[in-house]
């Protein structure tokens, strides 16, 4: 796969040279709130996306785990990530309609946890997604979701409230 530019300039899409088989995902304006997660990656397997992130201090609650929050955003971004790798939204303006989530686990700091995102259905208007965040080799599970994207209208988004 070669490093091609993102159709849309909100984001930064390459090869990850120092994993092999990934690509990196993020926004090129460092002040939006995905940029608190840090460095992402994303692959293809098959039907499924994974999208990783490895959780820093600022990630963390008082009992020094992965902070729920941090994992709901996580989750939350995941599913855009994984959206645009299976090639269904390209541009910015897709919006989470709901999102559901079960904690199984506790989530290790300064270890890569990953989201395995696979899409349900897809309709005009809408996706379907479910999966599970995983963390090290045995894919430990911290924690399993479902949720609804609206993907864009294909309008550009207005000045005053583009992403």
């Amino acid at each position: 796969m070669t490093d091609k530019p993102s159709p849309q300039p909100h984001f930064v899409e390459a090869e990850d040279p120092a994993n092999p088989g990934w690509r990196s995902w993020s926004l090129s304006d460092p002040t939006r709130f995905n940029t608190l997660l840090g460095p992402m990656l994303y692959r293809v397997d098959g039907h499924t996306v994974r999208v990783r992130i490895t959780p820093e201090h600022r990630h963390s609650n008082l009992q020094n785990n992965v902070h729920g929050g941090a994992l709901l955003a996580f989750i939350d971004v995941a599913l855009f990530a994984a959206a645009r790798g299976f090639g269904l939204i390209t541009t910015g303006t897709a919006v989470t309609l709901d999102l559901n989530a079960q904690f199984i686990g506790g989530g290790r700091i300064g270890e890569p946890i990953e989201a395995q995102v696979e899409v349900l259905k897809e309709t005009g208007r809408l996706l379907f997604l479910r999966g599970l965040v995983v963390q090290g080799d045995d894919e430990t599970k911290i924690a399993a979701f479902s949720a609804t994207i609206r993907k864009p209208s294909g309008k550009p988004p207005r000045a005053d409230t583009a992403a």
